[in-house]
Parts: C-alpha cells; structure tokens; sequence
C-alpha cells in the first residue's frame, strides 16, 4: 500500500468506528458487539499507523518507502514513540 491507500484505509476505519458508535446508541447493536468489533479496528488502526511511519521514516532517510511492511498487532498495540 502507498501513503494515500493507508491514509484512506485510515478514514475509512475511523468512519466505521462511528458508525459503530451510532448504531449501539441507536440501539442496532449491543455494547458486546461495539466493543469486540472496536478491539478490531484499533488493532487493525496501530498497524496501518505504524506501517505509514515506517514508510514516512524509510523516505525521509533515503530509503525505499515501499520495504515498510505490516506488522502484527501485538507489537505496534499502545506504540507509544
């Protein structure tokens, strides 16, 4: 993925993450469901954030953007850097 596929991956997870959060206060779904289905897309919202600082940091010192790669879950979760 290049930088504007990611960023739109991006708004696309955050646009769901509201319709999430319309749906439980409309009462289409429950609490349970937001939750497990927001675990995913924060996830899934890490990886796509720290594979576009990879790419940013690769192009910013000279190397080949397209050599970031996705990493799991459990190492980008509460990256804090």
């Amino acid at each position: 993925m290049d930088q504007d596929q990611i960023l739109a991956r991006i708004t696309a997870m955050v646009d769901e993450e509201h319709a999430l959060r319309d749906a439980l206060s409309a009462g289409r779904i429950d609490s349970e469901t937001e939750h497990e289905r927001l675990a995913r897309l924060e996830r899934a919202l890490d990886q796509c954030w720290d594979l576009l600082r990879q790419r940013r940091a690769r192009a910013e010192f000279g190397g080949n953007p397209d050599d970031a790669r996705v990493r799991p879950s459990s190492q980008v979760e509460n990256y804090e850097g």
